[in-house]
């Protein structure tokens, strides 16, 4: 795997392609104490500047946790396509009822049963300080098929790109 840091307007691009295309990420909380709150949370949508957008409720531990310390790492994995994404950074509670509306699904209703004026509904927006990425550059046969050569022929091939998106 070669190394290819990515800055501004690619590194944003890459940023939306990753996180959107994989969806769903580990969200961390309470980093500072042990255990760290972990849950899987699904991304609404990576905006134009980079910051990452998630519908989260006020009754959670991790609203609470977020309320005494703004640090999060949100860990994104598709093991089927080798791609991986690890961002830290810091987030806030946003109370926005357009995107709410933007954001909203039928899916949402199991959790918030007064719908998506719910006032338990909190918008959690993450804006990245530390991102690294890991990507392959073909689908995953390819890329283990490359892997296997290199491993018997010891010629190396390049499998993907891996490295920092600067924002």
């Amino acid at each position: 795997m070669s190394k290819e840091n990515i800055f501004g307007k690619e590194g944003i691009k890459k940023l939306k392609a990753l996180a959107e295309e994989i969806d769903t990420c580990m969200f961390c909380t309470g980093l500072s104490s042990r255990p760290i709150e972990v849950s899987p949370m699904t991304l609404q949508e990576v905006d134009d500047e980079g910051d990452f957008w998630f519908i989260g409720s006020k009754d959670s531990e991790k609203y609470r946790n977020l309320m005494e310390n703004d640090a999060v790492q949100l860990l994104y994995s598709d093991s089927y396509n080798y791609r991986y994404l690890s961002v830290y950074g810091s987030a806030d509670m946003v109370e926005d009822q357009s995107r709410v509306d933007k954001y909203w699904s039928v899916i949402m209703e199991g959790w918030f049963e007064k719908g998506k004026k719910d006032p338990k509904i909190i918008l959690i927006r993450v804006k990245p300080t530390d991102i690294y990425y890991w990507d392959t550059k073909d689908m995953k046969m390819v890329s283990f098929a490359k892997i296997l050569w290199t491993a018997i022929t010891g010629n190396p091939n390049d499998t993907g790109r891996q490295g920092s998106i600067e924002i």
